[in-house]
């Protein structure tokens, strides 16, 4: 094998005490087994703005115990360069149900490993005592005024992985530099420091927190402020049905509903209690819609509940599904409860705040690959609408700039269903998006309309805005390259398209070189990347459309919209009017034959 391969295996077996991993990389050297090797060994995990994600096992491309210190320790270096207090304030820890027997790794242990690395040094740990949400470590930070805040999770990924999330003392995930910074401090703290593997000394020390009990308190009394129609809720008829998709989101939800007076929902057995096998569904990721859903449908149909509430398994995402009267099951896009949401959290403040003059200082925010339907509702009410870049880290740290400015953030959401209802957490939270989407349902159900006929009833009053998104797999970087290189050249004199089939194009915006022909000085507003790619394309027929990479897997992702005028009320036309455009964007930018592009699989 390889030198480097080879010193990184040696340094492994040196460091390592885990007898499970530890024994799996002899046996890979013994058996001579290169590709295997090569796996565990190739590279280190990449530190990014979300900090870690990687499947459970043996090396340095892996999440485990050894990888778990290695990180804490440059993550507690590079604080204590930050915060000259951090021994007076402390951080926070908190963990999802994940589990990975074979090699000994799970959320619960890397959690206490995390822990031990900070208490060694003097740091006081606030440590939660059993699983909660992730959006339960930013609400931490922030109540506690904590230096930063740790959760372990993967979320929705695949039961073999698990994650490292960072927040900052503002509450919201980490951006750059700081994880460059870690990055680097990471690297230069690869030897486990003398106690790093001894988690029991934490159990005695008076620097070890168990913040379960107060916290939860605390979250669901703030969270009972956005309780806007407690005599409805405690009278409605309407039966909801939920489901935590094996993950840790249960509990919490119950006494979300308990929070505002409704009854609690029922539970999907086979799903309610966390079990990191996942049994009953390929994906735990209820954005995949229908098939994460289909032990809801069948409790639903059974209870006659009319609304289904599901959160993934770390609890930070919300799918909402209601029955039609056609007897169908409608689950709602990311879009479309953003929408709803919006709507709903606007609406509600507007009653409270009858002066006009306040609307000066609301704010809504969403990223710019999610719908602009808050955009046209801002334009007509008068508040203040901005777009960042994807990603809930973005939206966190500009809600936190703007409420540092004494603004109002009312509300910030992302297509891949994930809502800010309230900005005491700088996050997505679906334990809060659930009971809010609940006693939306509930208040709308007294004037006898469904969450459909309210969506509609936005749209006929904002303008239709239709959306498409998918994507292309593509797992060769240079194809990718060439593909966004010929779109920023398409006449050979270093121009962008004019127009894609018979599409004419008004607008284009490159966050990857960051132009911007909109703007006077054709530059981007928005923070520019060159690792990665994407570009905005803007309509004259009120179309837009990005195309980007995803950070995460071998995608190039699309993510189009019709935003039609209040008044334009075929619905039927206009998606045809979208749809066209979509084949012309995946007929003429992508070229799926041309650079041998795989189609999404339905």
């Amino acid at each position: 094998m390889d030198a480097r391969l080879e010193q990184e295996a040696a340094q492994w077996l040196r460091l390592d005490k885990n007898p499970l991993t530890l024994e799996s990389v002899k046996q890979l050297i013994a058996e001579g087994n290169i590709e295997e090797l090569q796996k565990c060994f190739g590279a280190r995990m990449e530190f990014g703005t979300a900090g870690l994600r990687a499947p459970m096992g043996a090396g340095i491309s892996h999440m485990n115990d050894l990888t778990i210190i290695q990180t804490t320790q440059g993550f507690c270096r590079y604080l204590e360069e930050q915060f000259s207090d951090l021994k007076q304030r402390g951080v926070v820890i908190s963990f999802d149900a994940r589990a990975h027997p074979s090699s000994g790794g799970s959320s619960r242990r890397f959690a206490r490993l995390a822990a031990t690395t900070f208490i060694s040094q003097g740091i006081p740990v606030h440590l939660f005592s059993d699983v909660t949400p992730t959006p339960f470590v930013p609400y931490t930070v922030s109540h506690l005024k904590l230096c930063a805040g740790i959760m372990i999770t993967a979320s929705h990924n695949p039961k073999q992985d698990n994650g490292y999330k960072v927040y900052w003392d503002n509450g919201a995930q980490i951006i750059a530099p700081h994880d460059k910074g870690i990055s680097q401090a990471i690297e230069e703290n690869l030897e486990p420091w003398p106690q790093a593997w001894d988690d029991s000394l934490i159990d005695d020390s008076p620097l070890l927190h168990n913040p379960s009990a107060s916290i939860n308190t605390s979250y669901f009394e703030d969270l009972k402020k956005y309780c806007f129609h407690r005599t409805i809720n405690r009278e409605t008829k309407v039966k909801f049905v939920h489901t935590s998709v094996h993950g840790v989101g249960h509990n919490f939800v119950q006494l979300a509903f308990k929070a505002f007076d409704l009854v609690p929902p029922e539970a999907v057995p086979q799903q309610k209690d966390p079990d990191p096998e996942f049994p009953t569904v390929k994906y735990p990721n209820p954005e995949e819609g229908k098939g994460v859903l289909t032990l809801s449908f069948a409790l639903a149909d059974k209870t006659k509940a009319k609304i289904i509430l599901a959160n993934d398994p770390d609890a930070d995402r919300l799918a909402v599904a209601e029955k039609q009267d056609s007897g169908e099951w409608r689950v709602f896009s990311g879009n479309e409860l953003g929408a709803l949401l919006g709507w709903w959290l606007f609406t509600s403040w507007k009653e409270k705040n009858p002066d006009r003059n306040a609307l000066k200082d609301i704010y809504m925010l969403s990223s710019t690959v999610s719908s602009k339907i808050l955009r046209a509702i801002a334009l007509k009410e008068g508040f203040h609408f901005e777009e960042t870049l994807t990603g809930f880290k973005w939206m966190g740290n500009r809600a936190k700039q703007l409420m540092d400015q004494g603004k109002t953030v009312l509300f910030a959401f992302e297509e891949a269903i994930g809502y800010m209802c309230c900005p005491f957490v700088l996050d997505k939270d679906g334990v809060s998006a659930a009971v809010i989407s609940a006693e939306l349902a509930s208040f709308l159900a007294t004037k006898n309309l469904s969450l459909s006929q309210q969506l509609k009833a936005i749209y006929v009053e904002y303008g239709y805005h239709i959306t498409k998104a998918s994507y292309f797999i593509c797992h060769n970087q240079d194809t990718i390259k060439k593909l966004f290189g010929n779109l920023r050249n398409y006449d050979g004199k270093n121009n962008y398209p004019k127009t894609c089939g018979k599409f004419e194009i008004s607008a284009i915006r490159d966050l990857t070189t960051g132009y911007d022909d909109s703007q006077p000085d054709k530059k981007a507003v928005l923070p520019t990347s060159k690792s990665s790619q994407m570009i905005t394309f803007t309509f004259a027929n009120g179309g837009v459309a990005t195309m980007r990479t995803s950070g995460t897997e071998p995608k190039i992702k699309y993510y189009a919209e019709l935003c039609a005028p209040p008044g334009n009320s075929d619905p039927e036309q206009l998606k045809k009017e979208l749809n066209a455009l979509v084949n012309a964007i995946e007929e003429n930018f992508f070229q799926p034959q041309k650079y041998n592009l795989q189609p999404k699989s339905e």
